[in-house]
């Protein structure tokens, strides 16, 4: 009885689940991006706040494969008319003059374990409320 009453509500159930993982990964990553910014460098740092603040969760969504989708990222545009993506892809890899300081993918490998473990546990909350 379980099963068929969780089909029935797959759609309702699997955002959830995929959000409460987003919420793992999107807190380490604000961790890692806030230990980055302005450390290690020559000169005082220049930072606004604004990318930090741009950093944020999508809902979780479908595509036309049917699959749920979550992205963790930063929202646009900035103030000053230059791309979030592109300051985070400088400070995540560098560029001349300016060494990396990685913080995406050392969040994406540190919180794989924690975000799967939260995932399950939203899972079995679901399935225990049916």
């Amino acid at each position: 009885m379980k099963v068929s009453r969780l089909a029935d509500k797959t759609d309702e159930i699997l955002p959830k689940v995929l959000e409460a993982g987003a919420e793992v990964v999107e807190s380490k990553v604000r961790s890692n991006l806030q230990a980055a910014i302005g450390s290690g460098t020559k000169e005082p740092s220049r930072s606004t706040g604004q990318l930090l603040s741009a950093l944020g969760t999508s809902p979780a969504l479908q595509d036309r494969n049917g699959d749920f989708n979550v992205k963790v990222g930063f929202s646009e545009p900035r103030t000053d008319g230059d791309s979030n993506a592109k300051i985070a892809s400088v400070l995540e890899y560098g560029k001349s003059g300016q060494p990396p300081k990685p913080f995406l993918k050392p969040a994406k490998s540190a919180s794989k374990n924690a975000a799967i473990e939260a995932m399950k546990a939203k899972l079995e909350q679901e399935v225990d409320g049916l």
